[in-house]
C-alpha cells in the first residue's frame, strides 16, 4: 500500500467521524443527534433572557425588568423568523450531500453568509426605526415604553451578528 492511499484511508476514517450518514440506516437517532445543537441554541437564548432580568432585577428599577420581560416576545419571533431562514440553507445543503455535489457546498455556504448579513443589517435597521410603534401596538405602558424601546433598539444593534451565528 503506497503512502498516499494510506493517507486517503486515514482522511476518510477521519471524516466519517465528524459526519453524520443521513442518507443510509435508521432515522430516528441520527435526527435527535442532529436536533440537539438547535435544541440547546434555544436554551441559550433562554438562558440570555434569565440573565438579562437577574441582573436588571438585582440592580434596577421595577420598570426596567418589565421592559426587559415586554421585549421576550418580540425577540422571540425575530429568533422564530432567523432560524426558519437559516434552515433553507441546511435544506439546500442537505440537498447537496444527497446528490453528491460536495463541491457546492462551500459557495452555498459563502452565499448564505453574505444573505445573513444582508438580512441582519436590513432586520437593524427595520428594528430600530419600528421599536416605538411596535411597542405602542402591543399596548405598553407608558410608564415603560421607554425603557423598552431602548431595550429593543440595543438589542436590534446585534441584529446582523445573531442572524450570522444562527446561520
Amino acid at each position: 500500500m503506497s503512502s498516499s492511499d494510506s493517507k486517503a484511508i486515514t482522511q476518510n476514517k477521519r471524516t466519517a467521524r465528524n459526519e453524520i450518514d443521513m442518507i443510509h440506516g435508521g432515522l430516528a437517532g441520527k435526527i435527535m443527534l442532529f436536533a440537539l445543537p438547535i435544541a440547546a441554541a434555544s436554551i441559550l437564548q433562554q438562558l440570555f433572557n434569565s440573565a438579562d432580568s437577574a441582573v436588571i432585577g438585582q440592580f434596577s428599577s421595577p420598570e426596567a425588568l418589565a421592559a426587559v420581560g415586554l421585549n421576550a416576545e418580540p425577540i422571540g419571533i425575530i429568533l422564530g423568523l432567523i432560524t426558519g431562514l437559516s434552515v433553507g440553507v441546511n435544506v439546500l445543503i442537505a440537498r447537496y450531500i444527497g446528490m453528491n455535489r460536495r463541491k457546492e457546498i462551500p459557495a452555498a455556504i459563502h452565499t448564505s453568509m453574505l444573505f445573513s448579513l444582508i438580512v441582519g443589517v436590513i432586520l437593524m435597521i427595520c428594528g430600530l426605526v419600528s421599536a416605538r410603534p411596535l411597542l405602542i401596538l402591543i399596548s405598553t405602558p407608558d410608564n415603560i415604553l421607554d425603557l423598552g424601546v431602548r431595550y429593543l433598539q440595543i438589542y436590534m444593534l446585534g441584529s446582523p451578528f445573531i442572524v450570522i451565528y444562527n446561520f
